[in-house]
C-alpha cells in the first residue's frame, strides 16, 4: 500500500483562556475552540503500530494548552506561537492548518464565534 498523503486531525479542542484587546477579556476570559490539521507522513506508523513513528496527540495537545495559557491581545499572535512551537517540537510535521475561534466574542453582535484560520508550511 502506498499512502499518497496523510494528516493528523484534532477537532474542537476546548480551552478557557484570557485573550483579547478589551480589558474585560483579560479579566473574565472566554472559551476557545481549536481545530488542527497536521500533514505528517504516517506510513511507518501504519506499518509498525509504534507512536514513535508518528506525532503523539497528547504532546500536541500539551503545546496548545501551554500556548493558550499565555494571554495575547490577538488570536493571530497566539495562533502563530502555537504553529511555531509545533514545527519546532515535531520535525516530521510538514504543514499545519489551524482554526482558532473565540466563543461569544464581546462585539455587540449575536454571533456564535469569531476566529481565524492559518495554513502554514515549514520554512525551508
Amino acid at each position: 500500500m502506498k499512502i499518497n498523503s496523510s494528516y493528523i486531525l484534532l477537532k474542537e479542542i476546548r480551552c478557557y483562556a484570557y485573550h483579547g484587546v478589551a480589558p474585560q477579556e483579560n479579566l473574565i476570559g472566554n472559551e476557545y475552540l481549536i481545530d488542527l490539521k497536521l500533514k505528517v507522513d504516517i506510513s511507518k506508523a501504519a506499518r509498525t503500530d509504534e507512536v514513535a513513528n508518528t506525532v503523539n496527540y497528547a504532546e500536541v495537545h500539551q503545546v496548545i494548552k501551554n500556548e493558550m495559557a499565555i494571554p495575547s491581545k490577538l488570536l493571530e499572535h497566539v495562533s502563530g506561537r502555537i504553529i511555531q512551537k509545533l514545527f519546532d517540537q515535531f520535525p516530521c510535521i510538514e504543514k499545519i492548518e489551524l482554526r482558532l475561534s473565540k466563543r461569544n466574542p464581546p462585539m455587540g453582535a449575536d454571533i456564535e464565534s469569531a476566529g481565524i484560520e492559518l495554513q502554514c508550511s515549514r520554512d525551508e
